[in-house]
């Protein structure tokens, strides 16, 4: 199991996520469909053109997705219950079609389960970056994770 139980995560714990991710035009069409988006800044050329970014903007709550994604198989592999919620996600930097992320992650707090006592609560801080190294995306995520078991 790749995934870390309860006990194996520690505050200050930090991972650099070796998998890296190309986003297409593809991604951004098919994600905003999937996800009923019709905002012309993802999915219409033309539209774009007539941004302030020239193109289509890649659609944010996909890079949330993709960068949290990037850290699970380092992290939360078959170990994790659920997610419990995601607070102060941001996006600093535009991701567009073309763009190379990675993910960084770092375990900010961990708790027992006061309800459950087979599982834990860690608190994760993801960071993505573009190939310029650019922080595009942030967000604190609490999960809820299976102890070790006896």
């Amino acid at each position: 199991m790749a995934g870390l139980y309860f006990e194996q995560f520690s505050v200050g714990q930090a991972f650099v996520h070796e998998i890296r991710r190309t986003v297409t035009d593809m991604d951004n069409i098919l994600f905003s469909s999937l996800t009923y988006n019709p905002a012309a800044v993802h999915i219409d050329h033309e539209y774009a053109k007539g941004t302030e970014f020239g193109k289509p903007l890649m659609n944010s709550i996909f890079t949330l997705g993709l960068i949290i994604g990037l850290s699970v198989q380092d992290t939360t592999l078959g170990t994790t219950v659920g997610n419990l919620g995601m607070e102060d996600t941001r996006f600093p930097k535009p991701v567009f079609a073309g763009d190379t992320l990675r993910a960084e992650t770092k375990v900010v707090a961990v708790r027992e389960s006061k309800s459950r006592p087979t599982q834990g609560i860690v608190t994760f801080e993801h960071r993505g970056f573009n190939q310029h190294n650019e922080e595009v995306m942030y967000c604190r995520r609490n999960g809820l994770m299976m102890r070790r078991p006896a």
